[in-house]
């Protein structure tokens, strides 16, 4: 597998890294039901495949996908490198409740490691800038626990660029993790040009736009979702944004075809074409998933097709 450096640090990651948000079961923001054991197959051939790093977080199943991500690190022969975030903690409802206030950033820490059953992480991300007020006393925790060996690096995840700034003359910011697809290239105005700029690197989540990218999505699946999926919920699964989506995967379809790969594939190595992307998370429910996907590493796709996919695209926005 391809694989590039992350910003200042030292972490070499594969392009393709491995999501763990879906596998972590029912929550606000959960995937509807997911099966413990096909998740654990799934980790382990992400592993198998020559993926070297797992994204989690304490809210992915309320502490359950870092606790099935420690299950996996303690039968496997390989050390990936793990990243996990702060920021957000959750009720008896199971929704998530924003804090970072440093005495929670520092209980939340220590609770992560327990779960992952590691002495160090290697990426410790503020999952989001909220409430904003408190961003810049959760970094001057999170870089004392780095200054105390309790993680590698710290980066930050759903940040602006105006929230960098406030932040970045505190400590480093090693990384930073936007969403970026097809249809969300918002990144594309400016940060990404900000972040190599600074030699932040960058790690793009939803390439596939949970799931609509990959070719398998219909009208049909869509309503068979479990009722606790919160894609139900989700912009892009409710019309016109839906009905175009579906449209523009049809002609996407036909372009990894005729290069003897499959549209999640090509969802994948989209977001990889951008030199300024370090790496991607793909995540993963079932083993035969990730074993799809995960070859997306090693497709550089031609100018020819980035110029097609792109006129698609303009296509498609007219659409939404």
């Amino acid at each position: 597998m391809q694989s590039r450096q992350l910003g200042i640090t030292d972490l070499t990651l594969t392009t393709v890294g491995l999501g763990t948000w879906a596998i972590g079961g029912p929550w606000q923001f959960g995937w509807g039901p997911q099966d413990d054991n096909e998740a654990i197959a799934a980790i382990l051939a992400g592993l198998d495949a020559g993926i070297n790093w797992i994204d989690t977080a304490p809210i992915y199943g309320l502490g359950h996908s870092e606790e099935l991500v420690g299950k996996v690190l303690r039968q496997t022969k390989h050390k990936p490198y793990i990243a996990t975030k702060c920021g957000l903690l959750w009720n008896e409802k199971r929704e998530k409740v924003p804090c970072l206030k440093r005495k929670s950033i520092a209980k939340e820490c220590h609770a992560s490691l327990k779960r992952l059953g590691v002495e160090v992480i290697d990426l410790y991300q503020m999952h989001w800038p909220e409430p904003e007020e408190d961003i810049e006393q959760a970094w001057e925790e999170m870089a004392k626990l780095a200054d105390a060996g309790k993680v590698r690096y710290i980066g930050v995840s759903n940040f602006s660029m105006e929230q960098i700034e406030r932040i970045r003359m505190i400590y480093d910011v090693a990384s930073l993790q936007p969403p970026y697809s097809m249809l969300h290239r918002e990144v594309e105005d400016e940060l990404l040009a900000y972040c190599d700029l600074l030699n932040i690197g960058v790690i793009v989540y939803s390439p596939m736009q949970r799931g609509l990218l990959t070719g398998r999505f219909s009208r049909q699946r869509l309503e068979s979702l479990p009722l606790d999926d919160h894609r139900r919920r989700h912009p892009d699964f409710g019309d016109p944004r839906f009905s175009a989506a579906l449209e523009l995967v049809e002609d996407l379809k036909k372009i990894a075809q005729r290069n003897g790969r499959t549209c999640a594939q090509l969802a994948i190595s989209w977001v990889l074409r951008r030199s300024e992307v370090t790496a991607a998370i793909v995540g993963a429910r079932r083993p035969e998933q990730i074993i799809e996907t995960a070859p997306a590493s090693d497709w550089k796709l031609s100018r020819k097709d980035i110029a097609e996919i792109g006129k698609l695209l303009a296509e498609w926005q007219t659409k939404t």
